[in-house]
């Protein structure tokens, strides 16, 4: 029987006090930290062909996410979202390298409620915060925001002011306690599907 290995990221436990995105930080930072460590160990920019099947894994997920972003009751949530979505240019940059698409996933997520949907656009737009280090590192590969990593390129205004827009809205809404462990739970699953789409596109 193997032994059991100490986990090396243990999941802080979230404070009272902390502000929504705190708390959805606090309590996604075991998945988002282990998750982190898997694409560095993956090396995506060590060829464009690895790169290629990175931008795979992020058309899946943004397949997944596409509807939020025209879901009335999130919009109404959450204004700053409209015209955030980065699927299309997902595909523009696997068109850049002529690499194929994804085929289709059997089935779709389960986003659940507005207040799950809150969880997944969290992670959606947080990991634009990252674009900026990885744009950098596309470039190494003779890739740009025109050509190849459309999807990196940082927000008109700012990565750091789009961020920043993003989370004073999400922490204005008001959830009862019910809601507000949907939103965590849709955080949760955000963090799974991308590690599910590792593991059909990578291995």
């Amino acid at each position: 029987m193997p032994v059991p290995v100490p986990d090396p990221f243990p999941a802080p436990r979230p404070l009272p006090g902390l502000s929504r995105a705190q708390r959805l930080k606090a309590g996604t930072d075991h998945a988002h930290r282990r998750l982190d460590q898997r694409i560095l160990d993956l090396d995506i920019f060590r060829s464009r062909a690895a790169y290629a099947c990175f931008l795979r894994v992020q058309h899946r997920l943004h397949a997944d996410a596409h509807g939020l972003y025209a879901c009335p009751a999130l919009v109404q949530l959450l204004p700053s979202i409209q015209g955030r979505q980065r699927l299309s240019r997902v595909a523009c940059d696997l068109a850049d390298l002529d690499a194929h698409l994804p085929d289709p996933a059997p089935c779709a997520p389960d986003i659940g409620t507005p207040a799950h949907g809150l969880g997944w656009l969290y992670v959606m737009e947080g990991s634009a915060l990252g674009g900026a280090v990885l744009l950098k590192l596309a470039s190494q590969l003779g890739l740009h925001a025109d050509f190849g990593a459309r999807h990196l390129a940082p927000a008109p205004e700012g990565v750091a002011a789009a961020w920043r827009r993003f989370v004073a809205e999400l922490d204005a809404i008001i959830l009862d306690p019910q809601q507000e462990a949907a939103a965590l739970q849709g955080a949760e699953a955000a963090f799974a599907r991308v590690a599910h789409h590792l593991d059909a596109e990578l291995g």
